[in-house]
Protein backbone atom coordinates (compact mmCIF):
# COMPACT_ATOMS: atom_id res chain seq x y z
CA UNK A 1 0.00 0.00 0.00
CA UNK A 2 1.24 3.30 -0.40
CA UNK A 3 2.55 5.54 1.84
CA UNK A 4 1.04 9.00 2.63
CA UNK A 5 4.36 10.54 0.48
CA UNK A 6 3.73 8.45 -2.33
CA UNK A 7 0.15 9.59 -2.20
CA UNK A 8 1.15 12.93 -2.13
CA UNK A 9 2.97 12.73 -5.25
CA UNK A 10 0.27 10.88 -6.96
CA UNK A 11 -2.75 12.98 -5.59
CA UNK A 12 -0.97 16.23 -4.83
CA UNK A 13 -3.23 18.43 -3.11
CA UNK A 14 -5.87 17.71 -0.69
CA UNK A 15 -9.00 18.14 -2.74
CA UNK A 16 -7.30 15.41 -5.31
CA UNK A 17 -7.20 13.23 -2.58
CA UNK A 18 -10.54 13.90 -1.73
CA UNK A 19 -11.53 12.90 -5.79
CA UNK A 20 -9.69 9.58 -5.18
CA UNK A 21 -11.73 8.68 -2.41
CA UNK A 22 -15.00 9.72 -3.64
CA UNK A 23 -14.47 6.74 -6.77
CA UNK A 24 -14.46 4.32 -4.01
CA UNK A 25 -18.69 4.00 -4.02
CA UNK A 26 -21.46 5.72 -4.67
CA UNK A 27 -21.69 6.38 -0.82
CA UNK A 28 -18.39 7.98 -0.03
CA UNK A 29 -19.00 10.20 -3.35
CA UNK A 30 -22.46 11.06 -2.01
CA UNK A 31 -20.63 11.67 2.14
CA UNK A 32 -20.29 15.44 2.87
CA UNK A 33 -17.36 17.13 4.75
CA UNK A 34 -13.85 15.91 2.78
CA UNK A 35 -12.45 12.55 2.18
CA UNK A 36 -9.00 13.76 2.84
CA UNK A 37 -6.58 11.88 5.56
CA UNK A 38 -6.13 12.96 9.02
CA UNK A 39 -2.34 13.02 9.97
CA UNK A 40 -0.46 9.91 10.46
CA UNK A 41 1.12 8.21 13.82
CA UNK A 42 3.83 11.25 14.74
CA UNK A 43 5.89 8.44 16.23
CA UNK A 44 5.82 6.05 19.19
CA UNK A 45 3.11 6.39 21.57
CA UNK A 46 1.23 5.45 24.50
CA UNK A 47 -2.11 4.60 25.23
CA UNK A 48 -4.62 2.35 27.34
CA UNK A 49 -6.42 1.75 24.35
CA UNK A 50 -4.62 0.56 20.97
CA UNK A 51 -7.36 -0.37 18.12
CA UNK A 52 -6.32 -1.11 14.97
CA UNK A 53 -9.06 -0.83 12.02
CA UNK A 54 -11.54 2.61 11.78
CA UNK A 55 -14.54 0.92 10.55
CA UNK A 56 -17.95 0.49 12.36
CA UNK A 57 -16.39 -1.89 15.10
CA UNK A 58 -13.21 0.43 16.30
CA UNK A 59 -15.03 3.35 16.15
CA UNK A 60 -18.09 1.62 18.12
CA UNK A 61 -15.78 0.63 20.16
CA UNK A 62 -14.25 4.43 20.98
CA UNK A 63 -17.55 5.25 21.31
CA UNK A 64 -18.73 2.90 24.14
CA UNK A 65 -15.48 3.29 25.99
CA UNK A 66 -15.54 7.25 25.84
CA UNK A 67 -19.12 6.60 27.14
CA UNK A 68 -17.75 4.36 30.13
CA UNK A 69 -14.51 6.09 31.21
CA UNK A 70 -14.09 9.68 29.15
CA UNK A 71 -10.51 9.73 31.13
CA UNK A 72 -8.97 6.76 28.74
CA UNK A 73 -6.36 7.15 26.52
CA UNK A 74 -7.52 5.98 23.40
CA UNK A 75 -5.72 5.69 20.04
CA UNK A 76 -6.98 4.42 16.73
CA UNK A 77 -4.40 3.44 13.17
CA UNK A 78 -5.91 3.24 9.98
CA UNK A 79 -4.33 2.44 6.90
CA UNK A 80 -6.50 4.39 4.55
CA UNK A 81 -9.17 6.86 5.19
CA UNK A 82 -12.17 6.17 8.60
CA UNK A 83 -14.72 4.43 6.50
CA UNK A 84 -12.06 2.89 3.44
CA UNK A 85 -13.15 -0.48 4.00
CA UNK A 86 -16.57 -2.34 4.25
CA UNK A 87 -18.05 -0.11 6.63
CA UNK A 88 -18.11 2.17 3.58
CA UNK A 89 -18.80 -0.12 0.88
CA UNK A 90 -21.87 -1.94 2.37
CA UNK A 91 -25.52 -1.87 1.43
CA UNK A 92 -26.62 -0.36 4.25
CA UNK A 93 -28.30 -3.04 6.05
CA UNK A 94 -29.00 -2.36 9.67
CA UNK A 95 -30.29 -6.04 10.11
CA UNK A 96 -30.28 -6.96 13.72
CA UNK A 97 -29.97 -10.94 12.62
CA UNK A 98 -27.79 -13.02 14.05
CA UNK A 99 -24.30 -12.95 12.72
CA UNK A 100 -23.91 -16.79 12.46
CA UNK A 101 -25.72 -20.12 12.80
CA UNK A 102 -28.52 -21.04 15.35
CA UNK A 103 -27.73 -24.32 15.42
CA UNK A 104 -24.22 -24.24 15.98
CA UNK A 105 -24.33 -22.24 19.32
CA UNK A 106 -27.14 -24.55 20.37
CA UNK A 107 -24.77 -27.05 20.65
CA UNK A 108 -22.65 -25.05 23.15
CA UNK A 109 -25.07 -23.34 24.84
CA UNK A 110 -28.86 -23.27 25.91
CA UNK A 111 -31.56 -22.30 24.68
CA UNK A 112 -32.13 -19.20 26.00
CA UNK A 113 -28.59 -18.05 26.27
CA UNK A 114 -28.87 -18.02 22.24
CA UNK A 115 -32.25 -16.41 22.72
CA UNK A 116 -30.55 -13.94 24.56
CA UNK A 117 -27.99 -13.26 21.80
CA UNK A 118 -30.79 -13.03 19.16
CA UNK A 119 -32.80 -10.29 21.12
CA UNK A 120 -29.78 -8.58 21.84
CA UNK A 121 -29.33 -8.35 18.05
CA UNK A 122 -32.93 -7.01 17.79
CA UNK A 123 -32.28 -4.49 20.29
CA UNK A 124 -29.37 -3.25 18.71
CA UNK A 125 -30.80 -1.65 15.50
CA UNK A 126 -33.04 0.61 17.83
CA UNK A 127 -29.69 1.45 19.81
CA UNK A 128 -27.72 2.94 16.44
CA UNK A 129 -30.94 4.56 15.59
CA UNK A 130 -31.27 6.18 19.15
CA UNK A 131 -27.20 7.11 18.76
CA UNK A 132 -27.21 8.91 15.89
CA UNK A 133 -30.29 10.48 16.98
CA UNK A 134 -28.18 11.79 20.20
CA UNK A 135 -25.17 12.54 18.04
CA UNK A 136 -26.73 14.48 15.64
CA UNK A 137 -25.08 11.91 12.34
CA UNK A 138 -27.85 12.26 9.58
CA UNK A 139 -26.47 8.47 8.23
CA UNK A 140 -30.52 8.55 6.74
CA UNK A 141 -31.32 5.83 9.37
CA UNK A 142 -34.87 4.52 8.46
CA UNK A 143 -36.61 1.33 9.88
CA UNK A 144 -38.89 0.12 7.51
CA UNK A 145 -37.70 -3.60 8.26
CA UNK A 146 -36.46 -6.33 6.24
CA UNK A 147 -37.85 -8.89 3.51
CA UNK A 148 -36.44 -11.74 1.54
CA UNK A 149 -38.67 -12.05 -1.31
CA UNK A 150 -39.48 -16.13 -2.76
CA UNK A 151 -38.90 -15.37 -6.05
CA UNK A 152 -39.24 -19.87 -6.93
CA UNK A 153 -40.86 -22.62 -5.47
CA UNK A 154 -37.99 -23.82 -3.92
CA UNK A 155 -37.39 -20.43 -2.03
CA UNK A 156 -41.17 -20.29 -1.00
CA UNK A 157 -40.59 -23.65 0.26
CA UNK A 158 -36.98 -22.45 2.07
CA UNK A 159 -39.23 -19.13 3.45
CA UNK A 160 -42.01 -21.43 4.95
CA UNK A 161 -39.09 -23.83 6.28
CA UNK A 162 -37.62 -20.92 7.99
CA UNK A 163 -40.17 -19.48 9.61
CA UNK A 164 -41.45 -22.34 10.90
CA UNK A 165 -37.92 -23.02 12.42
CA UNK A 166 -38.27 -19.57 14.18
CA UNK A 167 -41.26 -19.94 15.54
CA UNK A 168 -40.19 -22.99 17.14
CA UNK A 169 -37.43 -21.83 18.43
CA UNK A 170 -39.46 -19.21 20.26
CA UNK A 171 -40.06 -16.37 18.01
CA UNK A 172 -43.60 -14.75 16.55
CA UNK A 173 -44.76 -13.08 13.64
CA UNK A 174 -43.55 -9.65 15.48
CA UNK A 175 -39.82 -11.25 14.63
CA UNK A 176 -40.30 -13.26 11.38
CA UNK A 177 -43.56 -13.56 9.51
CA UNK A 178 -44.25 -15.24 6.17
CA UNK A 179 -46.27 -12.95 4.04
CA UNK A 180 -48.62 -13.47 1.44
CA UNK A 181 -48.10 -13.07 -2.46
CA UNK A 182 -50.52 -10.44 -2.64
CA UNK A 183 -49.05 -8.78 0.48
CA UNK A 184 -45.59 -9.09 -0.60
CA UNK A 185 -46.50 -7.33 -4.05
CA UNK A 186 -48.85 -4.64 -2.24
CA UNK A 187 -45.34 -3.73 -0.41
CA UNK A 188 -43.20 -4.18 -3.09
CA UNK A 189 -44.08 -4.46 -7.09
CA UNK A 190 -41.99 -7.25 -7.84
CA UNK A 191 -43.34 -9.56 -10.44
CA UNK A 192 -43.22 -13.24 -9.93
CA UNK A 193 -42.55 -12.64 -6.27
CA UNK A 194 -44.30 -15.61 -4.70
CA UNK A 195 -44.03 -14.47 -0.63
CA UNK A 196 -41.62 -12.72 1.90
CA UNK A 197 -39.76 -13.52 5.28
CA UNK A 198 -40.52 -10.10 6.59
CA UNK A 199 -38.81 -9.16 10.14
CA UNK A 200 -39.13 -5.78 11.47
CA UNK A 201 -35.69 -5.71 12.93
CA UNK A 202 -33.68 -4.12 10.20
CA UNK A 203 -32.94 -0.42 8.70
CA UNK A 204 -31.88 1.31 6.00
CA UNK A 205 -28.79 3.28 6.40
CA UNK A 206 -26.20 5.42 4.29
CA UNK A 207 -22.99 3.43 5.15
CA UNK A 208 -20.43 5.91 4.55
CA UNK A 209 -21.98 8.99 6.17
CA UNK A 210 -22.86 6.64 9.64
CA UNK A 211 -18.44 5.95 9.52
CA UNK A 212 -17.62 9.41 8.89
CA UNK A 213 -20.02 10.53 11.46
CA UNK A 214 -18.88 8.66 14.61
CA UNK A 215 -15.32 9.09 13.70
CA UNK A 216 -15.82 12.65 13.57
CA UNK A 217 -17.52 12.06 17.37
CA UNK A 218 -15.00 10.30 18.81
CA UNK A 219 -12.54 12.52 17.71
CA UNK A 220 -14.40 15.57 18.81
CA UNK A 221 -14.64 13.44 22.37
CA UNK A 222 -10.68 13.11 22.39
CA UNK A 223 -9.76 9.67 20.60
CA UNK A 224 -7.11 10.15 18.56
CA UNK A 225 -7.60 8.78 14.86
CA UNK A 226 -4.12 8.09 12.62
CA UNK A 227 -4.94 7.62 9.04
CA UNK A 228 -2.07 6.73 6.58
CA UNK A 229 -0.53 4.90 9.04
CA UNK A 230 -0.22 0.83 8.13
CA UNK A 231 -0.69 -1.60 11.49
CA UNK A 232 2.00 -4.56 10.39
CA UNK A 233 1.81 -6.92 13.77
CA UNK A 234 -0.24 -6.75 17.13
CA UNK A 235 1.41 -8.01 19.89
CA UNK A 236 0.35 -7.97 23.44
CA UNK A 237 0.77 -4.31 25.01
CA UNK A 238 1.62 -3.25 21.50
CA UNK A 239 0.82 -2.26 18.03
CA UNK A 240 4.11 -2.00 15.66
CA UNK A 241 3.16 0.39 12.48
CA UNK A 242 5.26 1.93 9.68
CA UNK A 243 4.78 5.30 11.46
CA UNK A 244 6.19 3.89 15.30
CA UNK A 245 4.81 1.45 17.63
CA UNK A 246 1.94 1.87 20.44
CA UNK A 247 2.58 0.68 23.70
CA UNK A 248 -1.23 0.45 24.75
CA UNK A 249 -3.09 -2.03 27.74
CA UNK A 250 -4.94 -3.54 25.44
CA UNK A 251 -4.60 -3.97 21.92
CA UNK A 252 -7.92 -4.25 19.82
CA UNK A 253 -8.53 -6.23 16.35
CA UNK A 254 -11.02 -4.61 14.42
CA UNK A 255 -9.53 -5.21 10.85
CA UNK A 256 -12.69 -7.52 9.29
CA UNK A 257 -11.88 -8.54 6.30
CA UNK A 258 -8.14 -6.27 5.89
CA UNK A 259 -7.25 -9.17 8.64
CA UNK A 260 -5.29 -11.67 6.47
CA UNK A 261 -2.78 -8.55 6.01
CA UNK A 262 -1.33 -8.60 9.35
CA UNK A 263 1.98 -10.62 10.13
CA UNK A 264 0.76 -13.75 11.35
CA UNK A 265 -3.36 -13.84 10.54
CA UNK A 266 -3.19 -14.82 7.08
CA UNK A 267 -5.43 -17.64 7.56
CA UNK A 268 -8.03 -16.20 10.24
CA UNK A 269 -10.87 -15.02 8.16
CA UNK A 270 -11.42 -15.41 4.69
CA UNK A 271 -11.36 -12.10 2.44
CA UNK A 272 -14.58 -12.50 0.34
CA UNK A 273 -15.83 -9.81 -2.08
CA UNK A 274 -19.35 -8.38 -2.68
CA UNK A 275 -20.53 -5.96 -4.87
CA UNK A 276 -22.91 -3.19 -5.77
CA UNK A 277 -24.23 -1.14 -8.36
CA UNK A 278 -26.74 2.29 -7.97
CA UNK A 279 -28.94 3.70 -10.37
CA UNK A 280 -29.83 7.14 -11.22
CA UNK A 281 -32.76 9.08 -8.67
CA UNK A 282 -35.76 7.65 -10.16
CA UNK A 283 -38.57 9.32 -11.45
CA UNK A 284 -42.40 9.28 -9.26
CA UNK A 285 -43.18 7.62 -11.75
CA UNK A 286 -41.09 5.10 -11.83
CA UNK A 287 -41.69 4.57 -7.92
CA UNK A 288 -45.70 4.66 -8.34
CA UNK A 289 -44.67 1.57 -10.42
CA UNK A 290 -42.77 -0.21 -7.97
CA UNK A 291 -43.97 0.92 -4.46
CA UNK A 292 -41.34 0.29 -1.71
CA UNK A 293 -42.71 3.24 0.19
CA UNK A 294 -41.97 1.40 3.51
CA UNK A 295 -38.04 1.54 2.27
CA UNK A 296 -37.56 -2.20 4.02
CA UNK A 297 -34.00 -3.58 3.19
CA UNK A 298 -34.97 -6.21 0.39
CA UNK A 299 -33.33 -9.41 -0.76
CA UNK A 300 -34.51 -11.86 -3.24
CA UNK A 301 -33.31 -14.55 -1.68
CA UNK A 302 -31.21 -16.08 -4.16
CA UNK A 303 -28.02 -18.50 -3.50
CA UNK A 304 -25.73 -15.76 -4.37
CA UNK A 305 -27.60 -13.51 -2.14
CA UNK A 306 -29.12 -10.32 -3.35
CA UNK A 307 -29.25 -7.50 -0.95
CA UNK A 308 -30.56 -4.04 -1.78
CA UNK A 309 -32.41 -0.58 -0.82
CA UNK A 310 -34.12 2.97 -2.15
CA UNK A 311 -31.88 5.16 -1.22
CA UNK A 312 -32.94 8.53 0.66
CA UNK A 313 -32.38 10.01 -2.91
CA UNK A 314 -34.50 7.39 -4.62
CA UNK A 315 -31.92 5.40 -6.66
CA UNK A 316 -31.79 1.77 -6.12
CA UNK A 317 -28.65 0.72 -4.63
CA UNK A 318 -28.15 -2.97 -4.99
CA UNK A 319 -25.39 -5.59 -4.42
CA UNK A 320 -24.77 -9.40 -4.50
CA UNK A 321 -21.89 -12.09 -4.38
CA UNK A 322 -20.11 -13.71 -6.97
CA UNK A 323 -16.75 -12.36 -6.91
CA UNK A 324 -14.09 -15.00 -6.92
CA UNK A 325 -12.02 -15.49 -4.47
CA UNK A 326 -8.37 -14.87 -4.98
CA UNK A 327 -5.15 -16.95 -4.41
CA UNK A 328 -3.36 -16.32 -1.44
CA UNK A 329 -6.06 -14.02 0.36
CA UNK A 330 -5.12 -11.23 -1.65
CA UNK A 331 -6.98 -8.55 -0.96
CA UNK A 332 -8.31 -5.98 -4.01
CA UNK A 333 -9.47 -2.23 -3.00
CA UNK A 334 -11.15 -1.22 -6.27
CA UNK A 335 -14.37 -3.06 -8.15
CA UNK A 336 -15.03 -1.44 -10.84
CA UNK A 337 -17.00 -2.38 -14.12
CA UNK A 338 -16.72 -5.86 -13.42
CA UNK A 339 -18.87 -9.47 -14.71
CA UNK A 340 -20.83 -9.36 -11.89
CA UNK A 341 -21.67 -5.78 -12.27
CA UNK A 342 -23.29 -6.79 -15.70
CA UNK A 343 -24.63 -9.19 -13.55
CA UNK A 344 -26.60 -7.00 -10.90
CA UNK A 345 -27.44 -4.91 -13.66
CA UNK A 346 -30.18 -7.45 -15.23
CA UNK A 347 -31.17 -8.42 -11.65
CA UNK A 348 -32.41 -4.70 -11.66
CA UNK A 349 -34.19 -5.32 -14.70
CA UNK A 350 -35.91 -8.51 -13.59
CA UNK A 351 -36.84 -7.43 -10.02
CA UNK A 352 -37.94 -3.62 -11.09
CA UNK A 353 -38.92 -3.88 -14.80
CA UNK A 354 -40.17 0.20 -14.04
CA UNK A 355 -36.00 0.79 -13.50
CA UNK A 356 -34.29 -1.40 -16.41
CA UNK A 357 -33.54 1.33 -18.35
CA UNK A 358 -32.10 3.29 -15.35
CA UNK A 359 -28.67 4.39 -15.81
CA UNK A 360 -25.80 2.87 -13.38
CA UNK A 361 -23.89 5.97 -12.02
CA UNK A 362 -21.79 3.77 -9.28
CA UNK A 363 -20.16 0.19 -9.65
CA UNK A 364 -18.34 -0.62 -6.27
CA UNK A 365 -17.37 -4.01 -3.83
CA UNK A 366 -15.56 -4.30 -0.86
CA UNK A 367 -14.53 -6.96 0.93
CA UNK A 368 -15.95 -8.88 3.55
CA UNK A 369 -14.56 -11.05 6.41
CA UNK A 370 -15.22 -14.86 6.84
CA UNK A 371 -14.32 -17.44 9.74
CA UNK A 372 -13.88 -20.75 8.97
CA UNK A 373 -17.70 -21.75 10.79
CA UNK A 374 -19.12 -18.96 9.41
CA UNK A 375 -19.77 -17.38 13.21
CA UNK A 376 -18.89 -14.06 14.14
CA UNK A 377 -17.41 -13.27 17.28
CA UNK A 378 -16.00 -10.74 20.22
CA UNK A 379 -13.41 -11.56 22.98
CA UNK A 380 -10.69 -10.43 25.19
CA UNK A 381 -7.73 -11.88 26.86
CA UNK A 382 -7.36 -10.63 30.34
CA UNK A 383 -4.17 -11.68 30.09
CA UNK A 384 -2.57 -10.43 27.36
CA UNK A 385 -4.76 -7.36 26.68
CA UNK A 386 -5.60 -8.97 22.89
CA UNK A 387 -9.03 -8.05 21.77
CA UNK A 388 -10.72 -8.65 18.44
CA UNK A 389 -14.14 -8.51 17.18
CA UNK A 390 -15.27 -9.39 13.17
CA UNK A 391 -15.93 -12.50 11.11
CA UNK A 392 -19.32 -11.10 10.26
CA UNK A 393 -19.95 -12.61 6.78
CA UNK A 394 -21.49 -9.80 5.85
CA UNK A 395 -24.10 -8.84 8.77
CA UNK A 396 -21.84 -6.33 10.28
CA UNK A 397 -23.25 -3.05 10.11
CA UNK A 398 -26.10 -3.40 13.13
CA UNK A 399 -23.99 -6.51 15.15
CA UNK A 400 -20.78 -4.12 15.34
CA UNK A 401 -22.34 -1.90 17.53
CA UNK A 402 -23.19 -5.15 19.68
CA UNK A 403 -19.45 -5.79 19.11
CA UNK A 404 -17.98 -2.32 20.18
CA UNK A 405 -20.25 -2.39 23.42
CA UNK A 406 -19.28 -5.63 24.01
CA UNK A 407 -15.22 -5.40 24.08
CA UNK A 408 -15.89 -1.55 25.77
CA UNK A 409 -17.34 -3.88 28.76
CA UNK A 410 -15.23 -6.30 28.77
CA UNK A 411 -11.70 -3.17 28.55
CA UNK A 412 -13.28 -2.06 31.82
CA UNK A 413 -14.75 -5.02 33.42
CA UNK A 414 -17.96 -4.12 33.68
CA UNK A 415 -20.14 -7.40 34.60
CA UNK A 416 -23.17 -6.98 31.93
CA UNK A 417 -25.42 -9.00 29.84
CA UNK A 418 -23.54 -8.45 27.02
CA UNK A 419 -20.21 -10.22 28.19
CA UNK A 420 -21.50 -13.93 28.24
CA UNK A 421 -23.13 -13.63 25.08
CA UNK A 422 -22.65 -17.18 23.35
CA UNK A 423 -20.15 -15.31 20.82
CA UNK A 424 -18.02 -13.92 23.41
CA UNK A 425 -14.64 -15.73 23.30
CA UNK A 426 -15.95 -17.65 20.41
CA UNK A 427 -13.07 -19.35 19.09
CA UNK A 428 -13.33 -20.25 14.95
CA UNK A 429 -10.12 -22.29 13.85
CA UNK A 430 -8.23 -20.79 11.24
CA UNK A 431 -8.73 -21.60 6.87
CA UNK A 432 -6.94 -24.23 5.54
CA UNK A 433 -3.81 -23.27 3.84
CA UNK A 434 -3.80 -22.79 0.24
CA UNK A 435 -4.43 -24.05 -2.09
CA UNK A 436 -7.13 -25.51 -0.20
CA UNK A 437 -8.48 -22.41 0.74
CA UNK A 438 -8.62 -21.27 -2.99
CA UNK A 439 -10.32 -24.42 -4.09
CA UNK A 440 -13.07 -24.83 -1.05
CA UNK A 441 -13.91 -20.89 -1.94
CA UNK A 442 -14.25 -21.16 -5.30
CA UNK A 443 -15.82 -24.58 -5.85
CA UNK A 444 -18.49 -22.76 -3.27
CA UNK A 445 -19.36 -20.46 -5.71
CA UNK A 446 -19.65 -22.66 -8.38
CA UNK A 447 -21.64 -24.57 -6.20
CA UNK A 448 -24.14 -21.74 -5.60
CA UNK A 449 -24.00 -20.97 -9.30
CA UNK A 450 -25.54 -24.72 -10.08
CA UNK A 451 -27.85 -24.17 -7.21
CA UNK A 452 -29.39 -21.01 -8.37
CA UNK A 453 -29.89 -22.48 -11.67
CA UNK A 454 -31.31 -25.63 -10.50
CA UNK A 455 -33.59 -24.41 -8.21
CA UNK A 456 -35.11 -21.72 -10.69
CA UNK A 457 -37.67 -24.41 -11.71
CA UNK A 458 -37.14 -26.89 -9.43
CA UNK A 459 -39.89 -27.49 -6.37
CA UNK A 460 -36.94 -29.04 -3.93
CA UNK A 461 -33.59 -27.86 -2.89
CA UNK A 462 -31.08 -29.22 -5.08
CA UNK A 463 -27.70 -31.30 -4.20
CA UNK A 464 -25.98 -29.11 -4.64
CA UNK A 465 -27.88 -26.09 -2.45
CA UNK A 466 -27.81 -28.86 -0.18
CA UNK A 467 -23.69 -29.43 -0.33
CA UNK A 468 -23.63 -25.77 1.10
CA UNK A 469 -26.27 -25.25 3.39
CA UNK A 470 -24.19 -28.32 5.40
CA UNK A 471 -20.93 -25.95 4.68
CA UNK A 472 -22.56 -23.04 6.20
CA UNK A 473 -24.80 -24.50 8.70
CA UNK A 474 -27.73 -23.23 7.52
Amino acid sequence: MATTETRDALFGSAPAEDAHYRTTSFWHDSVPGTLSKRPPLPGDLEADVAIVGAGYTGLWTAHSLTEIDPSLRIVIVERDIAGFGASGRNGGWCFGGLPGSRQRFLKTHSHDEVMRYERACFNTVDVIGATLAKEGIDAHFHKGGWSTLAMTQVGLMHSREAIEAHHTFGHTDADYSLLSREDTLARTNVPGALGTVFSPHAARVHPARLVRGLADVVERRGVGIYEGTNARRLEPGRVITDRGTIHATYVIRATEGFTPELEGEKRRLMPFASCMVATEPLSQAIWDEIGWNERETLSDGRRLFIYAQRTADDRIALGGRGHPYIFGSKLEREFHDLPVHNRLQGVIAKLFPAAAHAKITHTWGGVLGIPRDFNASVGLDPKTGMGWAGGYVGDGVAITNLAGRTLADLITQRKTDLVSLPWVNHQSRKWEPEPLRYIAANSSLKLLRIAEQNEETGTKTSRAGSIVDWLTGH
